[in-house]
């Protein structure tokens, strides 16, 4: 089902609702421009909105310009950072930037939302191209075109450069942390290559490398919310990809099902085990279920944008009739500039 849209004045690439309960409302949305030529010139922006499914209602609260964005993460939920909820921003010009969110009222039902950074750290003279938080919002990683990763560490508001190192022959799309494991980091790249690498010892030397498994980049990696043991990747070759990674140092591919477009994201459901939405790229979003014994799925398909599907997520923490927690998705697609706002028309419960 269908209920709102809207169309934005650059390319966008990336939606994420905020997680942080007193702003489940509240939808982040980037934006990446490349303005050709001479002296190529990459814009981009992040927009905050305001989600009311009942109401069908996509309000625009407030924008920030920036470089071109490839990524934005919100600070995960039960990390005590300080503030209220933050925002990290990965961009072509080299940057992680982290933002807070503003209220101009102590009214949540009323209230003015705004972004206002905190800090900044230009860690490369390559683009940043991905970002993730650990589970205590201390540390960031970062995915580089170059090839490298970074960590950074996030303290009393500063960002500072940890660690760095070459991971990958291509740009690295892909870079995030084990959340049940935060010492642990995955990399993907357009080299094919899905790497995990362990910060506690020397980053040049990886606990494992697969570079047979993906036939092309590997767009995405995405922990289970639900399995610590379980892990899936995204890739250009067409394939989600679910993986047992109890064996560190040697994961198994358990599952893998083909979308028919490249698998640019993937994100977790907020509270039914199994169940991710993808972005597709060509073929639009897929809701899907990953079940015990490697059966994969396809519960939904949506194709209701006309370019690029690259930004996907779910609304959480809704409660809808009978105390039933509501499924309300954010999904966006690059050249069409297009944010939909829709309803799953599956039971994801069941």
């Amino acid at each position: 089902m269908d209920i709102a849209h809207c169309y934005l004045e650059g390319n966008t690439d990336a939606v994420e609702f905020c997680p942080h309960a007193d702003y489940s409302h509240t939808l982040a949305v980037s934006t990446y421009n490349l303005q050709e030529g001479d002296n190529p010139n990459r814009s981009g922006s992040i927009s905050l909105f305001e989600v009311d499914a009942d109401a069908d209602c996509l309000k625009l609260l407030h924008r920030v310009e920036a470089s071109g964005i490839f990524d934005i993460k919100w600070n995960p939920v039960g990390s005590n950072t300080g503030f209220g909820p933050l925002l990290a921003q990965a961009d072509s010009s080299g940057y992680i930037r982290v933002h807070c969110v503003e209220t101009s009222s102590d009214d949540l039902e009323n209230k003015g939302v705004a972004l206002r950074e905190i800090d900044s750290e230009k860690i490369s003279s390559s683009m940043c191209l991905c970002v993730d938080w650990n589970p205590s919002a201390t540390s960031v990683c970062a995915g580089l075109s170059d090839g490298s990763v970074s960590v950074l560490s996030f303290s009393e508001s500063k960002l500072e450069l940890l660690q760095e190192w070459k991971a990958h022959g291509f740009e690295t799309w892909a870079a995030s942390f084990n959340p049940y494991q935060p010492h642990l980091i995955y990399s993907g790249s357009d080299d094919c290559k899905f790497i995990c690498w362990d910060l506690r010892v020397q980053p040049s030397s990886p606990v494992f490398q697969n570079s047979k498994s993906h036939m092309m980049g590997v767009c995405c990696i995405t922990m289970s919310k639900d399995t610590p043991n379980t892990l899936f990747t995204g890739s250009y070759d067409e394939f989600f990809r679910v993986w047992d990674v109890r064996s560190i140092s040697k994961p198994v591919n358990e599952a893998s099902l083909g979308l028919g477009g490249g698998v640019w994201r993937i994100k977790n459901h907020p509270s039914v085990p199994g169940v991710v939405l993808t972005a597709c790229m060509h073929n639009g979003f897929a809701i899907l279920k990953a079940k015990e014994g490697g059966e994969i799925e396809v519960m939904q398909t949506y194709k209701k944008h006309e370019s690029l599907a690259y930004g996907a997520d779910w609304q959480r923490g809704e409660i809808g009739e009978g105390g039933r927690k509501k499924n309300v998705i954010a999904t966006c697609s690059f050249y069409d500039r297009l944010v939909r706002i829709w309803a799953p028309e599956c039971d994801v419960f069941a």
